[in-house]
């Protein structure tokens, strides 16, 4: 439900904030006049092309490049041997989960450039740079790459077993962590005398981002300067630069500097420090002239980060009146086959505190070990680790409602936990800041119909029509601070962020920030925030981000962050202009600065008819004679933001589909969502999210797991579920299908 639909939703009084505003930065990208890596006029760049491994685990016995090194317009062919004589670093990991002993956990950090032994399909072999792509491709093909086979643990299954092939010498067992959580002596006490339990077995399938933009790099260097200049398609680049100059490259931080402009799509995945961006500038220095490099679809899907890949044990128990008793999880994580930036969290830490939901749960429990395989790292996507969170409790949730006949929706309703506007700790540890969950059940089951919905189910049904009506809730922390994320194993990097305010002469703004937009609409909600702040229009605010030049310090954007704590910064900024801009007006007023209030961008004598404007202020700032001479000329100002705890957002889903018995197709005849966002600061721009989101969602539910591996697995008691996923060859019915009535139309809020 949207809040401005909201009639108990005071509306907003501010001019900007609270209103659907067009986004600003839609005009240039609707006509082509987007700025993204590949479009860079880079004159005199070589190509790159590197050399994967098409094996999942191998011996290196030699890399032949001799006869690749003399084909037309090949510059250089380099190796990990080149890397290490280098001094050439790994790339860093920012999550760290011990053992539930102390042990520190088992790190295996992935390389720039693989030595010894290839431990996935894509594992990086060699850096081919020639005057063209196509030369690049052909001479990369022409490397003979001597490669001795080695037995492969492409499961989390097979790679814990008895005998399995060891991914890194001195890991044994291919275990990165055994960590947990929670008091398991009170959770199988409440278990054992539960009246009623459930245990089931879930796979969350392995997932792949596709942005629209595959990644892309390209690097120069300058030996005038000594100063290496990178651009790349990421959601990072201050923390790029800092991987970059403590891990990876080894170099000074001054002497980088990273852009990352128009980024096609993130996710997440692009919150990560791959291997061709160190590689590339490495080869930049070394070579004298710039270079350039852009991913085919076959590179992504081999390099870049996958994500979920885990298997989850749950049981879940319930007295006699379906209220949950206890919970105990044992999650299995494939980490791939090196530990990625954010992955060792993601099964341990990131889902296992989120496991409590929106209900009222009195006794958690959780194991999760995180374990090598062969195949591409994983690490965070779209809620990292959250998402299984919700689909472990859900699921549960179902079957014991099915067992229990009791009403899906009922069942949920009787065990949220009562609403709360200051915080409420569950018993997992978590501590959410404000919820009102039984509100948002509310608002769904009035948008859905949900009794009427039920009674056309029932009908339909009895006409032998195949649907189904599905619901789900989930809580999901976002915009934690570098106190609260070192409790989600986040301990290497800090999470605060940065916004700079540099008002002009003539009233117009720059406003500096550290995060990166890549489609969420940042150009267009930073300067709504900013514009009613200042009391000024959005025409005249200039945004800058992805340049750690222009921009002097930023942590990036990932966990939903951004607006939260960027937001915040450019808050704290604006204030201490408004600060700064009430000694100057005073001084033009003649009267004390604590005589003015700023509103709509004016100072204004309490009581009186007396103003300045914001412009006046701003040019009286830089004339140097008309300010105090106690005060410095200019009118600029930087915020910062570590927020001590994350907030927690909450919503339900609610879908009605039909399963065709002859084809598997799956027609949805209805999706209702209901969403607490908190303040809304642009409701167009949060609806669009919420669809977008809701579309991701339903393709990895339907389209990213082959129906047969789910056959496989068996792991649902849900015959439902299992029909839904069915290849048509196996679900054949000779009764005539009966006609279709309509349903209720969709409803989108």
């Amino acid at each position: 439900m949207n809040r401005r639909d909201d009639p108990h939703v005071a509306k907003n009084a501010l001019p900007h904030v609270g209103q659907s505003v067009r986004r600003v930065e839609d005009e240039r990208f609707l006509t082509g006049r987007g700025r993204y890596v590949d479009d860079l006029d880079l004159p005199g760049a070589a190509h790159a092309i590197f050399l994967r491994s098409s094996y999942a685990h191998a011996e290196i016995r030699s890399i032949d490049i001799d006869a690749a090194l003399q084909m037309p317009g090949v510059v250089a062919i380099l190796t990990g041997a080149d890397w290490r004589a280098d001094g050439g670093g790994a790339l860093p990991i920012v999550s760290e989960v011990p053992f539930s002993d102390g042990r520190p956990m088992a790190e295996a950090l992935r390389p720039v450039f693989t030595t010894g032994r290839v431990r996935h399909v894509g594992d990086t072999l060699a850096l081919v740079i020639a005057e063209t792509r196509g030369q690049a491709m052909d001479a990369a093909d022409a490397i003979v790459a001597d490669l001795e086979p080695l037995p492969v643990a492409a499961s989390t299954d097979a790679a814990l077993a008895s005998g399995a092939p060891q991914l890194h010498d001195t890991i044994a067992g291919n275990l990165c962590y055994d960590w947990q959580t929670g008091d398991l002596d009170k959770v199988e006490r409440a278990l054992a005398q539960s009246a009623h339990r459930v245990v089931l077995r879930l796979q969350n399938n392995r997932v792949f981002h596709l942005a629209m933009e595959p990644r892309a790099v390209a690097a120069r260097y300058d030996p005038a300067d000594d100063r290496y200049t990178l651009w790349t398609s990421s959601q990072i680049p201050h923390l790029i630069r800092k991987f970059l100059a403590e891990h990876s490259l080894k170099v000074p931080a001054t002497q980088i500097r990273v852009i990352a402009p128009d980024v096609g799509g993130g996710f997440g995945q692009k919150s990560i420090h791959y291997p061709e961006e160190p590689a590339l500038l490495w080869a930049a220095r070394r070579l004298g002239r710039p270079l350039r490099w852009a991913a085919t679809r076959s590179d992504s899907f081999l390099v870049d980060a996958h994500a979920r890949d885990q298997v989850a044990d749950v049981r879940m128990g319930f007295d006699k009146d379906g209220r949950i008793a206890a919970l105990a999880v044992d999650i299995v994580g494939n980490l791939g086959a090196y530990l990625s930036a954010f992955a060792a969290s993601v099964p341990s830490t990131f889902a296992c505190s989120m496991l409590s939901q929106c209900y009222d749960i009195p006794a958690i429990h959780a194991r999760a070990r995180g374990v090598y395989t062969n195949t591409t790292p994983t690490d965070a996507y779209r809620g990292a680790g959250q998402p299984e969170a919700c689909y472990m409790v859900e699921r549960a949730i179902d079957l014991a409602a099915r067992q229990l006949g009791i009403d899906p929706v009922v069942m949920r309703e009787r065990n949220l936990i009562a609403p709360f506007a200051a915080s409420h700790r569950t018993s997992i540890g978590t501590v959410y800041d404000s919820g009102n969950y039984a509100a948002l059940f509310a608002a769904a089951k009035e948008i859905a119909n949900y009794d009427a919905l039920r009674a056309v189910q029932a009908e339909l049904r009895g006409a032998g029509r195949l649907v189904g009506i599905g619901i789900a809730a989930f809580v999901e922390g976002s915009a934690g601070g570098t106190r609260s994320a070192k409790g989600w194993g986040n301990t290497r990097i800090g999470q605060w962020d940065a916004a700079a305010v540099r008002v002009h002469s003539d009233g117009r703004v720059t406003l500096v920030v550290g995060s990166h937009s890549h489609g969420q609409g940042h150009a267009t909600v930073f300067r709504q925030v900013l514009a009613d702040r200042l009391g000024i229009g959005i025409d005249d605010i200039e945004l800058v981000f992805g340049d750690t030049d222009r921009v002097h310090a930023g942590t990036g954007t990932f966990y939903s962050r951004s607006l939260t704590i960027v937001g915040t910064a450019t808050g704290l900024a604006a204030d201490k202009i408004v600060a700064k801009g009430k000694r100057i007006a005073a001084h033009l007023l003649e009267c004390a600065d604590t005589d003015l209030r700023f509103e709509n961008g004016q100072f204004e004598i309490e009581g009186t008819d007396r103003r300045v404007a914001f412009k006046e202020v701003a040019r009286a700032a830089y004339s140097g004679s008309e300010i105090p001479r106690t005060l410095e000329p200019g009118l600029e100002e930087t915020g910062y933001y570590d927020p001590e705890q994350p907030t927690y957002g909450a919503g339900i889903h609610l879908v009605m589909i039909e399963i065709d018995p002859e084809t598997g197709r799956l027609d949805i005849l209805r999706h209702v969502t209901a969403d607490d966002c908190g303040r809304i600061v642009n409701p167009m721009i949060v609806d669009g999210q919420i669809h977008g989101a809701t579309a991701q969602g339903i393709g990895q539910a339907l389209h990213e797991w082959s129906p047969a591996m789910t056959r496989r697995a068996s792991f649902s008691r849900d015959p439902s579920w299992i029909m839904a996923h069915r290849a048509p060859t196996t679900c054949r019915s000779s009764k005539p299908r009966p006609a279709k009535r309509p349903p209720p139309a969709i409803r989108w809020v």
